[in-house]
This record gives structure tokens, C-alpha cells and sequence, in this order.
């Protein structure tokens, strides 16, 4: 059983920064890279799903 990413984000870019988005409720910011191959990647921290605008419509 698979269990879906709490939100999902289509970006333009396939180097993002993820904070949590909360403030000070968020995480520490990290960058991570979207690999070419998948078009996607997930937050260690808060599960969050970067899409690139390329795969959007696989995802």
C-alpha cells in the first residue's frame, strides 16, 4: 500500500529549497535536486512532493 505525499508542488526548476513552509513551525531549509530521470523528488523532512512542470502531468 502506498501512502501519498501530504501535498504536492509543480515547479519550474529542478533545484528547490524546502523550509516546511510554517515558519517556525517548518524545518531547517533544505536544497534538493530533482532527478531528470523520475521529474520528482520528496522532502526528508516533511514529505512535501516537488514535481517539475515537465512530469506534471504524470504525477
Amino acid at each position: 500500500m502506498s501512502i501519498e505525499a501530504p501535498e504536492t508542488k509543480v515547479v519550474d526548476s529542478y533545484r528547490v529549497a524546502c523550509d516546511g513552509g510554517e515558519g517556525a513551525l517548518g524545518h531547517p531549509r533544505v536544497w534538493l535536486s530533482i532527478p531528470h530521470e523520475t521529474g520528482f523528488v520528496e522532502c526528508p523532512y516533511c514529505d512535501c512532493k516537488y514535481v517539475h512542470k515537465d512530469f506534471s502531468a504524470a504525477a
